[in-house]
């Protein structure tokens, strides 16, 4: 298996693993909120959970994908900002060459018995 093809299974079972968890928790907030109405029937109750569950999941995706949206918009932002960072580094230090450069063909130069 090649880097790329674990780096791929690993992302999917954090999927899975993600989901399964959020599933879990719609499934605990449900009961929870369907335990405190005691008047409803058994039907409505599961009825009530099932559509409670659904509506967590969907929320906690559009969180997954707000997140993993604004993650993109960081890494963009960060990379660009790293880009002109490494030019500036690049040009002070060819400056600087250029400066230690002259400096030492001056010196070489009007040292006596050049």
């Amino acid at each position: 298996m090649t880097a790329h093809g674990e780096r791929d299974l690993v992302r999917q079972v954090e999927g899975h693993l993600m989901l399964a968890a959020a599933r879990e928790a719609g499934r605990t907030a449900a009961a929870r909120l369907s335990s405190r109405l005691g008047w409803l029937t058994e039907t409505q109750r599961r009825d009530l959970e099932r559509h409670f569950e659904a509506e967590y999941l969907a929320l906690a995706r559009l969180s997954w994908c707000r997140t993993a949206e604004r993650a993109r918009e960081l890494g963009q932002t960060y990379e660009s900002r790293y880009r002109a960072l490494r030019r500036r580094l690049l040009a002070w230090c060819v400056l600087g060459c250029a400066l230690l450069t002259a400096v030492v063909l001056v010196a070489s130069a009007a040292a006596p018995g050049a």
